[in-house]
């Protein structure tokens, strides 16, 4: 007699870990936005139950920023399949450059060397820059990090690095746990030259991560879900993690 196995025992347990940020009316946001607003309807006496309204930006807290966000004819985040969504996961880790200089950026020679301990990257992979700047989040200040004149000093992508992983390495998509894409000095002056790159690709980048130091350098699946709301070119993301899928 064949005997009974148990799915439980044969199954390992999911690990899983949240890269999104919780929100609330005093998170960190761009200096374009104004912060969340919340309105609370008490229908409790009428039909028994409490209803809000949320009013906030769309790129507001951990968010996908779509294509249509800087480029008009290109998709809004309502076009991406679940597939395009749900990616291998691969993480870059430059902490340790960004204690010793806020405003330093991915480089082709830092890729090169993730390759040379990690293998090759990927094609069809979303690549997250680890920075560890999500720890200064919910401080407004320390997120943005302005100096006496007003320039923001923040980590971020290169556009060398950019141009090499989706051109040379094919990667589907990207993200990183500060405000910006380019690093805060360069954000205004050159119009977010890395930004509107990505997008003009016609896919997506998710910002303001957290958690990535908790995570392997590769073999990690990344889920990037949100409402599925019409022509949005943006919006708040659930984004997590499964390592051991």
């Amino acid at each position: 007699m064949r005997k009974k196995t148990s799915l439980r025992k044969k199954t390992k347990p999911l690990k899983i870990i949240d890269l999104s940020h919780l929100i609330d009316e005093k998170s960190p946001h761009h200096r374009s936005m104004k912060p969340l607003k919340v309105d609370n309807i008490n229908l409790r006496e009428k039909y028994g139950y409490k209803l809000q309204t949320f009013h906030f930006p769309e790129g507001f807290g951990t968010h996908i920023d779509g294509p249509n966000h800087f480029h008009e004819k290109l998709k809004t985040i309502d076009k991406f399949k679940l597939e395009e969504l749900i990616l291998p996961l691969v993480v870059i880790d430059i902490h340790k450059k960004v204690l010793k200089n806020s405003d330093y950026t991915l480089q082709i020679e830092d890729i090169l060397d993730f390759e040379k301990k990690h293998g090759k990257i990927l094609a069809g992979c979303f690549v997250a820059l680890r920075t560890d700047w999500y720890k200064r989040w919910p401080n407004q200040q320390k997120m943005l990090n302005l100096d006496k004149k007003g320039i923001s000093h923040t980590p971020g992508w290169s556009i060398d690095s950019l141009k090499f992983l989706y051109e040379k390495r094919k990667i589907k998509a990207s993200g990183h746990e500060t405000i910006d894409t380019d690093p805060g000095i360069d954000a205004d002056k050159t119009k977010n030259r890395c930004e509107r790159y990505i997008l003009s690709l016609n896919t997506y980048q998710i910002e303001l991560m957290k958690n990535l130091d908790k995570l392997p350098a590769t073999g990690s699946l990344i889920f990037n879900i949100f409402i599925n709301i019409k022509n949005a070119v943006g919006f708040p993301v659930r984004s997590f993690a499964i390592i051991n899928f």
